[in-house]
């Protein structure tokens, strides 16, 4: 019983030793039961996928490799290191990147700025001043308040935008700030530096507060700045430089400008058909005029009223020569429309219309409603003593006796020379350039004249031409002498003025003939409107048939258009 039941135990050990359980990877659940033979290994290690082909069928042929944007089109031969962008064909970025930009220094800094000005940050070429190893880098404050305060000087004396900016940027690269974005309005400047792409900028700011006419200190800015851009001064010569410009009195006396505004008005009254009598009444009224402006000024009143103080002298002038028309046969509408001529703000409705057409639609229409509110004090002067001398004093003044033009050259052509050196007077320009205005002022009057009274041509394109040769002989007088163009431009369109049309517009309003006024003066608006245009236009034909700088710049566009 003990053998047996040894036995059993022995037998009873042995089958489950032989039927030991195999660990969890041998009894997976894929694994075939035990007595099903196993399935024949695939043919490929991998199975197959759904995107791959089926069997019989075909395969697509290769497809043509995408083009790139920085590559060359089809058939067009790789340029070699001579070759610029102006051989490639239009609308390609060149696969080795954009061409390097020459601005050589023998080009006026205003085309070389205005240049850099019009491209894109990054393809901006480096300043060529590179500090030297144990130097350190430019001092960025002290060179941003330089060009801050050259920015001023040029707005406050009637400067264009782009002219300012370009002038701020130059001066700022000029010193090692090539990644500077200058920013000009009517009355604020701004300049931002910054250094690197993750380095903080720097920016700082300065207002406008007061404008004059001081043209003879525009041009020393315009030498300092082309000196700093082309002879590499340092900071402390620009410094002083500046500081003497700013020192430096007007060249000419208070009595003498006052001088000047009477011969402008006499002159321009002679220009529409006056006699020595209405020169000298409209000379008289003038000073006058003249007078009581700086008067109004210096109590501190507002432009707007300074203009209306200086338009009411001409115009009583005129009403009291009408009334004594029994005893004395002259033509009072000449003498307050000369008075006009010398009123009327045509510096700073030229600079409005230029910076709307380069772009600077802010500033641009802060300049237009200075004028407008200047063109209201004029109104409000000249209108008050009209509408009093025909209403009250019982004046007889005829705008259809007033509209007979008497043709006689050389007379005008003298007074229109003496206007325009009255005007540049006024105007504070230097003695060199005061004959260059004037002979500029004949011309464009010659040229008025030829178009308007020998071709009939109408007077608002006929002013156009003339006006824009007067900008073009401007730009190219400022090239040469590397200056501005407003002390050979302003002066010269004088004798263009709508100073006729807008006496007759105020006279049919101060005898309620609204339709009438309303006519006279849209015919004034379009005179003005054309001087600024062609000034504007004849300034771009210089620049776009001269050269400009910079191999592979090419001209661009004006800001903010539509890419063309």
């Amino acid at each position: 019983m003990a053998e047996r039941q040894r036995g059993g135990g022995g037998a009873a050990g042995d089958a489950p030793e032989d039927r030991k359980p195999q660990s969890d990877e041998a009894r997976s659940a894929f694994t075939p039961p035990l007595g099903v033979p196993l399935p024949a290994p695939p043919e490929e290690e991998h199975p197959t996928s759904e995107f791959a082909i089926p069997e019989g069928v075909a395969p697509e042929p290769p497809s043509e490799r995408e083009g790139s944007a920085f590559a060359l089109p089809a058939g067009t031969v790789a340029p070699d290191s001579s070759t610029t962008q102006s051989t490639l064909l239009p609308g390609y970025t060149p696969p080795y990147g954009s061409p390097k930009v020459s601005l050589t220094k023998d080009t006026p800094w205003q085309d070389r700025m205005r240049t850099m000005l019009r491209m894109p940050v990054g393809e901006r070429p480096a300043p060529e001043r590179a500090a030297k190893q144990d130097e350190p880098g430019p001092p960025v404050p002290r060179v941003l308040d330089l060009t801050l305060r050259i920015g001023e000087l040029l707005l406050a004396g009637g400067e264009g935008a782009e002219d300012v900016e370009a002038a701020m940027f130059g001066v700022a690269h000029a010193y090692g700030l090539h990644r500077c974005e200058p920013t000009v309005t009517f009355t604020l400047l701004t300049v931002s530096y910054q250094p690197s792409l993750v380095d903080d900028p720097v920016t700082a700011n300065r207002t406008v507060r007061r404008r004059g006419t001081d043209y003879t200190r525009l041009d020393a800015v315009f030498r300092l700045v082309h000196d700093i851009t082309s002879q590499g001064l340092t900071l402390e010569e620009a410094y002083r430089r500046l500081a003497e410009i700013r020192r430096n009195r007007h060249p000419y006396p208070g009595w003498g400008l006052t001088a000047a505004s009477g011969l402008l008005a006499g002159a321009a009254s002679m220009l529409v058909g006056g006699g020595l009598v209405v020169f000298l009444a409209a000379a008289v009224g003038a000073m006058l005029g003249d007078r009581l402006a700086w008067l109004a000024s210096g109590r501190g009143l507002p432009e707007f009223y300074q203009f209306v103080a200086a338009g009411l002298p001409p115009a009583a002038m005129g009403v009291a020569l009408s009334a004594l028309h029994d005893y004395v046969d002259v033509q009072a509408s000449a003498v307050i429309t000369g008075g006009l001529f010398a009123l009327i703000p045509g510096r700073a409705l030229v600079a409005g219309v230029q910076d709307g057409l380069t772009g600077y639609y802010i500033t641009a229409a802060a300049r237009l409603l200075e004028v407008g509110y200047l063109i209201a004090g004029i109104v409000c002067g000249v209108l008050m003593v009209l509408y009093g001398g025909v209403h009250i004093g019982g004046a007889t003044l005829n705008p259809e006796a007033a509209l007979e033009r008497v043709e006689r050259p050389v007379i005008q052509i003298i007074a229109a020379m003496l206007l325009s050196f009255a005007f540049a007077v006024l105007l504070q320009q230097e003695r060199h350039s005061v004959w260059v205005a004037t002979l500029n002022g004949g011309v464009a009057w010659v040229v008025y004249g030829a178009l308007a009274d020998t071709a009939r041509l109408d007077p608002v394109p006929a002013t156009a031409i003339a006006a824009g040769l007067v900008g073009l002989f401007g730009q190219l007088l400022s090239r040469y002498r590397y200056a501005s163009a407003l002390p050979y431009v302003t002066a010269a369109i004088g004798p263009l003025l709508p100073g006729s049309a807008v006496y007759f517009a105020l006279l049919n309003f101060a005898k309620n003939e609204l339709n009438t006024g309303i006519a006279s003066l849209t015919k004034a608006a379009a005179l003005a409107l054309a001087i600024a245009i062609g000034v504007n236009l004849g300034s771009e034909m210089a620049r776009m048939f001269l050269k400009v700088p910079g191999e592979a710049a090419g001209r661009r566009a004006a800001k903010r258009t539509r890419g063309f």
